[in-house]
């Protein structure tokens, strides 16, 4: 049984990882708070569940973190040998996860997964 979890961030093909460009960018406290989380993550994988993370749509997943700077978000997927992809993140001002973000987080997915093909 696997019992750690791997984090990685996505990056494109320039070398930008816009997940953790995003987090330098966060008030140290609202940052601290999802790096707690991101920890949660590795430690609980797949079990981890609201109110720390939530689908969002097919495979892409959120860590949902209130904060007084508003509601953060990181939107990630599973990946092989249990492994977790960071995709994007953002400062949540609706009810609604904004369909942009999850297009954006499912576009950096589809990249990753299509420049880590797993070659048999």
């Amino acid at each position: 049984m696997k019992t750690e979890w791997s984090i990685e961030f996505y990056h494109n093909e320039a070398g930008r990882e816009p997940a953790a460009d995003f987090l330098d960018a966060l008030p140290d406290s609202a940052r601290a708070k999802v790096v707690r989380y991101i920890e949660l993550l590795t430690t609980h994988g797949v079990l981890l569940k609201e109110p720390y993370t939530k689908q969002i749509r097919g495979k892409i997943r959120e860590i949902r973190v209130a904060d007084k700077i508003g509601a953060v978000r990181i939107l990630y997927f599973g990946y092989v040998e249990g492994r977790f992809v960071l995709l994007n993140g953002f400062i949540k001002k609706t009810d609604k996860t904004p369909i942009r973000e999850i297009d954006i987080a499912e576009k950096r997915m589809k990249d990753f997964l299509a420049r880590n093909e797993v070659k048999k």
